[in-house]
């Protein structure tokens, strides 16, 4: 009797999206024409054309033409680390850059996403900060919300009093008494100091950094 055939398993699975396979085909479109804008001017007549758009453009605006520049790169990064790792997240968030600073924008299934989309937009290189406004469908797993957000007002008046801390590079997120840091420091001594705030607020569970520190 013939034996059947054995299907192999992947060694790495896809990532596990909620969203269907159209959703995902239209996301990894939009990502595709993103990242497509930079190679379209590859003839000597598109690099002249695209050049002088761009320059057009940015010239007209306050910020200038190098900023805006790098404002684009900081966009194509976050389309890139945003669809790679969450296809929900990608779809359900919009940010918009601007001298550096992020804001996103959105609803988001629960306050994990929140964190974790604060987190993907700090990692881009060039960001100065970050802004969240991505309200959150879902908060039946939070088991005192107001007391969440007692403490992250707390904590960002703190790091706003502190003269030693730069507190425009840091974002704060609290889920259930648990205190994530995000953002940049200028020293590991500056991260300390911001940690010990957090960790000295009452009813504060733990604090989790996602902290860069500059070199």
């Amino acid at each position: 009797m013939p034996q059947k055939p054995v299907r192999q398993r992947p060694l790495f699975p896809r990532p596990v999206s909620r969203r269907s396979p159209r959703a995902r085909l239209g996301a990894a479109l939009i990502v595709l024409a993103a990242l497509a804008v930079p190679l379209a001017g590859c003839s000597p007549v598109g690099m002249a054309v695209g050049a002088g758009a761009a320059g057009a453009t940015a010239a007209q605006t306050e910020k200038g033409f190098t900023r805006s520049v790098d404002d684009s790169r900081i966009r194509l990064q976050l389309n890139a680390k945003f669809f790679e790792t969450n296809y929900d997240l990608f779809a359900d968030v919009s940010f918009t850059v601007d001298q550096g600073r992020v804001l996103l924008t959105g609803t988001v299934e629960d306050p994990e996403d929140r964190v974790t989309a604060t987190r993907l937009a700090w990692s881009a290189d060039g960001v100065v900060e970050v802004i969240n406004e991505l309200q959150v469908t879902d908060q039946s797993s939070l088991t005192d919300f107001g007391r969440d957000t007692r403490i992250g007002t707390e904590l960002r008046l703190k790091l706003l009093a502190d003269d030693k801390i730069a507190s425009i590079n840091y974002s704060i997120e609290v889920v259930n008494q648990t205190v994530y840091i995000m953002g940049i420091a200028r020293s590991q001594a500056e991260l300390g100091r911001a940690i010990g705030h957090a960790r000295n607020i009452p009813y504060v569970r733990g604090v989790v950094d996602y902290v860069t520190v500059r070199p």
